[in-house]
Parts: C-alpha cells; structure tokens; sequence
C-alpha cells in the first residue's frame, strides 16, 4: 500500500515493527500463555466437579492433605484444588471464576503480585490460592486494608471455603469472628459471623486480618510473659490485598508499641510560643522539596538570645536546636486538614494516600508534642518505643508472600528489590473501553476549581455520574461548599467511617450522582453503574450516558495513585472516562514543574481563566511524578537499610524470648553466662600475658565475691593457682557450688520459674533502653556525613556495639539478680506464692535481707536492690 506522505508511511512501519518486537520479547505475554495451559487443565476437570454431591465436594479436602507429603505436592494439586473452589463458589455464591481469575490465582500461589483491573473480582480471585495453602494446615493470612473489608472479605467468601470443610476467621481492632452459616445475629452485617477469640482466629484455616493487627499481634506476641498468651501461629503464607498501599505506601510507617515517657512538655509549650514570633524568609527559610526548615544566621542570634546560650549547636545544646526545629517543621509543613485533623481535643494523623483518619498514630521524634502545642492542645509527653518493626520488615518474615492490586507495574523494581516479588499483568476479562483525556492546567487553584464546578455540573445534568478525586479533606470540603453554592447535590467521602463509606461510594454510579472522595476512599469497593443492587434499566441508561466519569483535582506526587482513581471507572468493560484538572500552584506544580508550563503561559498572554491542554504537558506532569517516585523510593529503601540492623538484633532477642517462654532447659544455658562471665573477670585481673606474681588476685577475689556471692565461706588464699585455666575452674566450682545450693534451699520447680523470670524480665527491660538509644542515635547519625564519613557505615557500627554491649549487660544482670535474689513461700495461702526479695552486703560483707513490702511507694527505691525504683522494677 502507498501512502500519500513518505515520512508518515516510514513512520508507520517503524512504529509497526516495533509493535511486533515488544510482543516478541514481552515476558509478561510469554508468561500469561504459560498460565493459560494450567488454566486449561482446570477447565478440563469442571464436569468431573460438577457430578459431585456436596458432600463429596467437601470430601475432596481431606483427600486433597492426604496426598500431601511436603510442601511441593501442592503443584500437582493445583489443577483439582481450583477447581474444587470455583465448583463450590458456583454452587454457593453463584459466582464462577474467569479463566483470567484463574490466572491471577495462580500467579498468587506462586508468591508473586497479580496487578488486576479495578472490577474484576480480586475477593474471588484469592479463595483458589488461599484453599490450596490452607490445605497444609499452617494458616493463610488474607490481609486488607482495613477492618470492614475483613469481615466483609471473611463473610463473603465463608460459604466457599465452608463447603469445602475449612474454617475461616476475621480479626478485628478489638474483636474477632468465626465465620458460622448457623450463628445469627440482628444486625445483618455481623449475621453468620460469631464472635470469638484471637487465638481461635488464628487457629482457623483462614484468617483475613489488617496489616496492622498482624503486625501489632506479632510485637504483642513477644511481649507476652506466658507462652499461652501468644494468639499467632507460624507466619506462614499471606496474600496482600491493595499490596502497593500496605508495602509500598506504608512502608515508612513503623508499627510501635509504646509507653508513656516522663519527660517535661514544657519545652514544646515553650518552643511553640518562640516559633511564632520567628518570621519567615527573615528567621528561617522553608525548603518543602527537602521537607526541612533550616534557621538563617539572625534566626539563630534570635534563638541564642531568647534561650540565653552563646552557641545553638553546641553539643549541650542538641536539644534546644531540636526543639525549634520540630517547632518550625510543625508550623511550616504540617498543615491543619490537610497533614492532620483536631479532633475531641487530640492530633489525629490523616493519611497522605487515603485520607483516612489514622487514629492512636502519633508522629514521632516530638513532632506530634510540637504540633499539639502549635494548636494550643493538651500536650501528652514523648512515648517509649517498647516495640516496633516496619511492615517491610514484618511481611518479609512469611514464608510466602503475594499480593494483589490494580496498580503495581510502575513500582516493580521496588517490589522485586526488597520483597523479591514480581509483578505478572494480568489480562481484563473484557476489553478496556474507557477514554482517559489529557490534564488541562490553569493558572491558578481558583480558575481550576471554577473549571471542575462547571464540569460537574455539566455533566451531571447529563445524567453522567461523576467521582471527583481530591487530596485533602480541606480541598474536598471546599469543593463541596462551591458545589452547594451552586445546588448540585453531592455526596463527600472523608474516609472517617469504612462502612457509610462503602455504601456511599457503591451507590456512585447512579445516573447523575456526584461523588467526592479523598484519593482512595472506598477502595475495595465496587462501583456498579446503575448503583447498588443493580438496575438493568438503569445501567443502560448509565452507559448511553457514557458511564462513570473521574474527575482528579490533583496530580498526585506518584502515578499509581493517580492510575488507582481512575481505575474506578471503565470496570468490566463498562464505558467510562477521565481527566485531571491541575493548577500551578498545585504542590506538584510548584516544586517540580511549573517553570516551563508557565513561561509558555505567560508567552502566549493566555488569561487565568484559559487552560493549556497538550499531550506534552501531560508527558512532562508524568516525568515529574517518575522524579518524586524515585526520591520516595530512594528514601524507603535507606529506612529499610537502617531497620535491617534492627530488624537482626530484634530476631536474635526474640528468638531468644521465645526459647525462655517454651519451657526449654536454661540451667545450662546460664552456667555458660556464668562461665563466660568469670571468663572475662579473670582476664580482666589475671592476663595470660602477665607473670602470676603480677596478677590482681584480690581485686578479682573482690570482684568474684560481689558478682557470685556464695552461702559459704571462700578465701582469698585459696586462689593459689598460677595457670588462667586453673583459676578459671576454680571461680566456676565456687559458683556453680553456690547456684547449687540455692536450687537445694528453694528446690528446683522455684528455682526454674526464678530463672525464667529473671531472663524475661531482665531481657525485656534491657532491650527496651537499647531501642530509646538505638532511636537517639538514628536521629543523629545524619550528622557524622559532615565528618566526611558514611552515616549508614556509622550506624551499622555503632549499633554492633551498642548489641554487644546489650547481650553483657543482660548477662551480668541476670546473674547478679539470680545469685542475690531471695523468695518466701507464702504458707497462709491455698496455693504456694512465690515472693521475690533482695539481698544488700553489709560492710562485713554478710548478706542482709530487705522483704518486700506491700506497702513500698511507688517512687521508692526498689527493695530488691537494683537501684531503680519500685515502678519501675518489681512494681511493673
């Protein structure tokens, strides 16, 4: 064929060629027809399936475990077991799975991310991979984004996995539910559903849960003084619904169980007050690409003069410069309704991606005191970090992990390079039909705003539905009040409440219904043209219409988020369009590309009121967002480098908690502390390289008799040895004669229970200071690259030592407190009462016993003599 235009015929054939090569080495397609013969093996057993009585069908479950032998055997079953489930989701929820369903299913057994179009049946999708795992007897974690799409999740697909003999749980914030089709209960949303508690819910088959209650019952589980208390079972295999939200967007966000600190709230009262009398651009500069507010020179002779010090950065004086930093950060950056809400008196986090309110979140390092004093709030003092872990961390501890969402091919490399999961693109079971038009950019907010009010109207009066995006809570409120102005009825989504949100966001494709919702609110849930039921009149009459139209405000910093909101419409095959309305003053805009659209604004004379719409812009918007994309990456991946150090020490002590708390045999394993203690006093007094007349013995007879102190007499001139070995055994047989006799005074039940008290409490108490420095010192590391040295080398270092040094003084305390504790046996009592009481040495250098009172104070010295006080020792 000859085209009229040369270079266009050229064109195209370049263009077609490299169509044909993109095909030709495009893995994702090479691996989809690799799914699809396993598929067709599943296909091949539906009429065999179908012959079954119900009985049979649930009868195959347990033929299914008794041909597993190991772990491998699930892939021959594969073909069977998904069947069986798409058979039992036939007959009980008359839903049968797509051959696609089928593909996603099985990119999910793999441990690998099935990235899905919005609309095609994700809930369903995971019920064939979650019963081929299940089928091992280990439990599979389905895990959501939050509470309600758990019970939902659970409530749903109950009757799938009930008739194929398994159980299935729901855990809650506060409560847990077994799924039973004969428990009833008035309030339709939790009938079938039985409340039970969390370790029957993770005993189940099953068990759909948030990220964060497993990942707090994780921590909560290594709190525990009594093995019984632990509700998890081994972390064996989860699937992660929305899995971009939870291990990309939350992957910052660390879990922490914390307490409340003690120190003075004052100093943010204060700092508060100082920061508002610093002008900006004078006083301090605002840098919001680095997120940072840095004082200028008369800044800091402002600060000197008011806190009455010559130098602010001074070492003595980290603290002041700290304070009126986050002070500065919390008045500059942290915006009311955007960053964060007031609400009955307290800072409640909203979410950047979702804007959900993140309730008991609290910003840390004394930005969140900084922000409660900026807005003349109570402010609560600094918390301890008991425990903590990112989900990075806490998702990398299953065996097998996998994940689902719409949206994942753009954050592969990060999926690949921390969790070691690839993403496989799995085909819509109907073509995509949807328009997406090019971003219109304008001036200012306000022309931009004016031009989305006349859209929506124009398009509801069309009976077209519409779902606005926006970022914040403020920005949708505005929007709401400048569509009541105008009488266009509305709905707003502020993601406070899952449920009402769900319902709102289902009934968004009505004909004419307007939708406003911050970025992801309502996601999980479909939106059905026509609304929820299902009218098929009305979807008709939705479609002509032109289907479910999106409206983005705002340009979000990653375009996940942004390909997220527009997934909402165009969902199995539906109609649908979208666009993105951006200002130059939008945050995106303003730090990282405006310079050029503007110029080309203000070239052209174009009035406020006069958008620019032109595929380049939109390309240059997207190399924007690719920009942010890759900082944000750069900046989870140093959090994850810092947490691994971390991450090993808390394994090591956990590890070490869960050895206690199993009831293993510790006497051995404290005759070694004890051995490796004496190792180190008798280097310390008696080294090998020093002539045995040169050796210290009385400074380590001194040191022995306070560290070991023995019921019977032991004398310094006994200590005549002239070899290392020698003296060591010596020192050891006093020891271990003096432990031995303990155990005989107390007999060996109490003395077994002493020991595992004395490690779990010493273990935790320790390790709980370790983690308030290793949190010091992470917030200053950053300072050592002025030093010319790396700060995550220096870490890695000091955090080495620093572990080092925990495990000896968790030796040498647990033994002190082994060899000087006494206990009294309560008689007056049914059951024996175990007392703990300390012993001090006089100046004779007998034992003196203190019992301890029922009636110490709690800021008394602690009678057991560790030199803390009673709250915060035996008291606790």
């Amino acid at each position: 064929m000859k085209l009229g235009n040369d270079r266009g015929y050229e064109a195209l054939k370049e263009y077609s060629m490299l169509q044909l090569m993109k095909k030709i080495f495009d893995g994702n397609e090479r691996e989809i027809k690799k799914l699809e013969r396993e598929v067709k093996k599943i296909n091949e057993l539906e009429p065999l399936m179908e012959k079954l009585s119900d009985d049979e069908l649930r009868r195959k479950t347990d033929e299914f475990r008794s041909r597993i032998k190991e772990e491998d055997d699930l892939e021959d079953l594969l073909p069977e077991a998904f069947a069986a489930v798409r058979e039992a989701s036939r007959r009980k929820l008359g839903l049968r799975h797509f051959d696609v369903q089928f593909i996603g299913g099985i990119v999910l057994h793999q441990g690998r991310i099935s990235e899905m179009k919005t609309g095609e049946g994700k809930t369903l999708v995971a019920t064939a991979p979650v019963y081929l795992n299940a089928l091992l007897g280990k439990g599979v974690h389905v895990v959501t984004v939050n509470d309600y799409l758990a019970k939902r999740d659970a409530r749903w697909m109950g009757p799938v996995y009930h008739a194929l003999g398994l159980s299935v749980a729901s855990i809650q914030h506060d409560v847990a539910y077994l799924y039973n089709p004969d428990y009833h209960n008035d309030d339709p949303g939790l009938d079938k559903l039985e409340p039970i508690t969390r370790q029957e819910a993770y005993a189940a088959d099953i068990t759909y849960g948030t990220n964060n209650e497993f990942g707090f019952d994780y921590l909560r589980d290594n709190m525990v003084l009594d093995i019984r208390d632990c509700v998890q079972r081994e972390l064996y295999y989860a699937i992660v619904d929305e899995v971009d939200s939870i291990l990309i967007d939350e992957a910052r966000t660390p879990l922490i169980i914390s307490g409340r600190g003690v120190e003075s709230t004052e100093l943010y009262i204060r700092f508060a007050r100082l920061a508002r009398k610093l002008e900006k651009g004078t006083d301090y500069t605002v840098d919001e690409k680095a997120h940072s507010v840095p004082l200028t020179d008369e800044g800091v002779a402002k600060m000197e003069a008011s806190l009455g010090v010559t130098n602010l950065y001074d070492n003595e004086n980290m603290e002041l410069s700290h304070q009126i930093n986050q002070a500065l950060r919390a008045k500059e950056l942290y915006k009311k309704d955007v960053e964060y809400v007031c609400k009955d008196g307290e800072i409640v986090i909203v979410d950047e991606f979702t804007g959900r309110l993140m309730f008991g979140r609290r910003y840390s390092d004394g930005l969140h005191q900084a922000i409660e004093a900026k807005e003349g709030l109570k402010v609560r003092s600094e918390d301890q970090t008991l425990a903590s872990i990112t989900f990075q961390n806490y998702f990398r501890l299953y065996h097998k992990l996998a994940g689902m969402t719409g949206t994942a091919a753009t954050e592969e490399k990060e999926f690949r390079d921390i969790y070691n999961l690839d993403v496989v693109v799995i085909p819509t079971h109907r073509s995509m039909i949807r328009i997406d038009n090019a971003d219109v950019v304008y001036k200012n907010e306000q022309a931009k705003f004016s031009a989305v009010v006349d859209e929506i109207e124009r398009l509801s009066k069309a009976g077209q539905p519409v779902l606005v995006g926006t970022r914040s809570i403020e920005k949708s409120e505005t929007l709401g009040l400048m569509l009541k102005r105008k009488g266009i009825p509305h709905q707003i989504l502020n993601a406070k409440y899952h449920e009402k949100e769900a319902m709102i966001i289902s009934q968004a494709g009505r004909k004419g219904a307007v939708t406003i919702a911050t970025n992801m609110a309502g996601r999980g849930v479909d939106i059905v043209l026509g609304g929820n039921p299902p009218d098929p009149d009305m979807i008709e009459e939705v479609k002509k219409c032109g289907g479910l139209f999106i409206i983005g405000t705002e340009r979000h910093e990653s375009r996940r988020i942004d390909n997220q909101l527009r997934g909402r419409s165009g969902r199995q095959g539906d109609p649908g369009g979208s666009r993105f309305y951006v200002a130059l003053e939008d945050e995106l805009m303003r730090l990282f590309g405006s310079d050029k659209i503007s110029g080309l604004m203000e070239k052209f004379g174009l009035e406020d009121d006069v958008p620019i719409e032109h595929k380049w812009i939109s390309k240059a918007i997207e190399n924007a967002q690719t920009k942010v994309e890759m900082h944000h990456y750069d900046i989870r991946k140093q959090v994850l480098e810092y947490d691994d150090v971390m991450n090993k020490q808390r394994e090591v002590i956990y590890e070490e908690r869960r050895k206690i708390l199993t009831g293993e045999e510790l006497k051995p394993h404290l005759m070694n502390m004890i051995a490796d203690q004496i190792g180190k006093m008798v280097a310390l007094y008696a080294p090998p390289h020093i002539h045995p007349d040169q050796w210290d013995r009385e400074g380590l007879f001194t040191s022995f008799r306070d560290a070991f102190p023995t019921p019977f007499k032991v004398k310094l001139e006994d200590m005549t040895a002239d070899r290392v070995e020698d003296l060591e055994e010596l020192l050891k047989e006093w020891a271990s004669r003096a432990y031995d006799k303990k155990e005989e005074l107390l007999g060996g039940e109490v003395m077994r229970q002493l020991e595992r008290f004395a490690l779990l409490r010493i273990l935790d108490e320790k390790w709980i200071d370790h983690l308030y420095s290793m949190d010091i010192l992470r917030e200053g590391i950053g300072l050592r690259a002025y030093g010319q040295k790396d700060p995550r080398i220096e870490y890695i270092n000091e955090a080495f030592d620093a572990f080092e040094d925990l495990k000896e003084r968790i030796q040498e305390d647990t033994i002190k407190f082994l060899f000087r504790v006494q206990v009294k046996v309560d008689s007056m009592r049914e059951k024996r009462k175990v007392q703990v009481t300390g012993t001090n040495r006089g100046e004779d250098g007998a034992a003196v016993t203190t019992k301890k009172s029922e009636k110490v104070g709690r800021n008394e010295p602690c009678p057991c003599g560790s030199g803390k006080k009673y709250k915060k020792c035996c008291g606790r």
